[in-house]
């Protein structure tokens, strides 16, 4: 499945909470990296923030599969994992880092901008989901 059908119904709550998601991707060593980052649900697909000098990026843009696991904040033991493809759109302005302060610390502004940085919004569609609890 490519769509939000790959969602089950039952776990659509935990992407609508303040949690981290936890992605994993494969380094160019072929190694597992995975490290947690904030997160939204647009209701079809995952949507985090990612700098471009950031090893994740790299490894993505090498190969867009992707694996992330989301626990549920209120309940460690329950939990989707989700697995996808990744595409990545610009945010010249800092829009979606923005929103992503709003929500996880109710900062209007991103309060921790880095000179240079270039930010990208990574965009997964599931494609595979496990769940449990």
């Amino acid at each position: 499945m490519t769509d939000a059908s790959a969602v089950p119904a039952s776990h659509v709550d935990i992407l609508t909470k303040n949690g981290f998601a936890h992605i994993a991707t494969v380094g160019p060593d072929g190694r597992p990296q995975s490290s947690p980052v904030w997160y939204d649900w647009d209701g079809s697909q995952l949507l985090f923030s990612q700098t471009t000098g950031r090893q994740k990026y790299k490894n993505l843009l090498r190969d867009g599969h992707v694996a992330l696991s989301v626990t549920d904040p209120e309940n460690p033991y329950r939990y989707i994992e989700i697995r996808g493809t990744v595409v990545f759109d610009d945010d010249p302005d800092g829009a979606f880092i923005n929103k992503m302060a709003k929500k996880y610390l109710n900062e209007d502004v991103y309060p921790w901008p880095q000179p240079g940085d270039v930010r990208v919004v990574g965009r997964v569609t599931p494609e595979h989901t496990t769940t449990q609890g």
